[in-house]
């Protein structure tokens, strides 16, 4: 399908930013410091308990010569390692063992990372969505620029590229929403829209934007949410860029929904995207690893499972990958 490139650099255009703080395109509910505190203080309200799920452990081999059609590790949470004619691509590694600006505290990694920065082939792209602290962690980056130097492209959100020239990380490609960059004579990738929210700190809420990726290699399309809510947002991006061959979408850290469903889909609504944007393929992720919200850790691929049964839909259509899964789209 052709990209109507007008349309294109018209919404591009359209302002997102309004007084030093990013905003979604449609308006959402915004939860303050009180009703964190009313979810969190809940009577009777337990904490789920972290589960450690079955781990593979990739061919390295694999991985260093991968076959000419698209390939796809899952690293744990949000990280996938994807491979496609020649290009290694990641998508928010997030490595360490906790989701935290603190080593002691903080969401702790249940499940290792099936990959450590040393075991993986030559990255040449790593796609970041926002920069919370489950999506941008700063040691994964640092060791990811340590081994890759300047080989390695770092594309991120309007907003992110103080952060990185900090840790002396220039080779970077900062994007607005609807904007593109082409990588390569066969390569190009977009900065879509989500529904989420940003910040590190206490003062820095939404001072940066956050986004999902399109990367085209060649005509495969792959995208990626990253974090995001459900909205009318994913219908756009399908009349933009449908068909899109692999989605890799969030299916976890939902409940409770008063609180999460502005900002993180539930099972039923990561369908509802697979369909909006045209997927031929899609592969869940934001589940499994660390312990973020309500539901316990095992119950995002089950009601996944159950909604796609209610609507005819086959696990091929939507598929559930394993800890360290090497798979190939069809």
């Amino acid at each position: 399908m052709t990209i109507n490139r007008e349309r294109l650099a018209a919404l591009a255009a359209e302002p997102h930013c309004h007084g030093g703080r990013y905003r979604n395109l449609e308006p959402v509910p915004r939860h303050g410091l009180g009703d964190f505190l009313r979810w969190q203080l809940a009577p009777g309200r337990r904490f789920p308990q972290g589960k450690r799920f079955t781990l593979l452990r990739p061919d390295g081999h694999l991985l260093a010569k991968p076959p000419q059609k698209p390939q796809l590790v899952w690293l744990g949470h949000s990280s996938f390692l994807f491979q496609h004619r020649g290009l290694n691509v990641l998508t928010d590694p997030v490595l360490s063992d906790r989701a935290s600006p603190f080593q002691l505290i903080g969401p702790k990694r249940h499940t290792p990372p099936a990959l450590t920065v040393a075991d993986m082939p030559p990255i040449h792209l790593v796609l970041i969505s926002h920069n919370h602290y489950d999506h941008l962690d700063e040691a994964t980056v640092r060791q990811l620029h340590r081994r890759f130097g300047t080989h390695l492209r770092f594309c991120i959100p309007m907003g992110l590229r103080p952060w990185f020239e900090k840790r002396g990380i220039h080779n970077l490609v900062e994007l607005g929403w609807w904007q593109s960059e082409r990588i390569a004579d066969d390569q190009e990738v977009f900065c879509l829209p989500a529904q989420h929210f940003s910040g590190r700190t206490a003062t820095d809420t939404n001072t940066t934007l956050w986004c999902s990726w399109l990367l085209e290699i060649d005509g495969f399309r792959l995208y990626f949410a990253g974090d995001t809510g459900y909205g009318g947002i994913f219908r756009h991006i399908g009349e933009m860029f449908s068909p899109i061959d692999l989605a890799l979408l969030p299916i976890g850290a939902y409940d409770p929904r008063w609180f999460m469903a502005p900002v993180h889909v539930a099972p039923e609504e990561a369908v509802r995207i697979h369909q909006d944007i045209g997927a031929r393929q899609s592969v869940a992720m934001h589940w499994g690893t660390f312990v973020l919200t309500d539901e316990p850790m095992d119950e995002p691929p089950r009601r996944l499972r159950l909604t796609l049964e209610r609507q005819g839909l086959g696990d091929s259509e939507f598929r559930v990958m394993q800890h360290g899964e090497v798979w190939s789209p069809t």
